[in-house]
């Protein structure tokens, strides 16, 4: 596409330029916008939902301004017992657990997979067998194929996650 910009602007900072940016709100008490560069909706709606878990949020709301601008601008507003930025680290620190809990899980399914049946994404009566139907193949890496592709007919297209 012509106009699209450089896929390298999508994710590095350019010299100065911040990760994030602080905006307090004159106008909304306890209230804030935070402008994450060189993100987008995966970021802002993951961080959305983790504030709004967090207590003493009243507001929290994100969005993207172009589809062009690699930029989310999420604003939280709460009752006072914290401030936004407080809860903000909180939903991070929640997250970065979480994230951490689901790698874990996907590792010990994909062994589990391994030593039983030679299928990626849980073997026979797991939990992860139990939600998607059935395991997925293996490559030679021993990584799991995603979706319900036959890979080995299809030469292992589409889906691929890489852990």
């Amino acid at each position: 596409m012509a106009n699209a910009p450089d896929r390298f602007n999508l994710f590095l900072l350019q010299p100065g330029e911040q990760r994030i940016e602080v905006q307090e709100d004159m106008r909304i008490p306890n209230a804030a916008t935070f402008v994450f560069n060189k993100e987008d909706h995966t970021l802002g709606n993951m961080l959305r939902h983790a504030v709004l878990a967090q207590p003493g949020v009243l507001f929290c709301g994100y969005k993207v301004p172009h589809p062009l601008e690699p930029r989310v601008l999420v604003k939280i507003q709460t009752d006072g017992t914290m401030t936004p930025a407080e809860v903000l680290q909180q939903a991070c620190t929640k997250l970065i657990v979480d994230l951490g809990s689901l790698k874990q899980s996907w590792a010990k399914e994909v062994r589990l997979s391994n030593d039983s049946s030679g299928y990626g994404a849980g073997a026979y009566g797991t939990q992860l067998w139990n939600t998607y139907g059935a395991g997925a193949p293996l490559d030679a890496t021993g990584d799991a194929y995603a979706g319900d592709v036959d890979h080995a007919a299809s030469g292992a297209i589409g889906g691929y996650v890489d852990m």
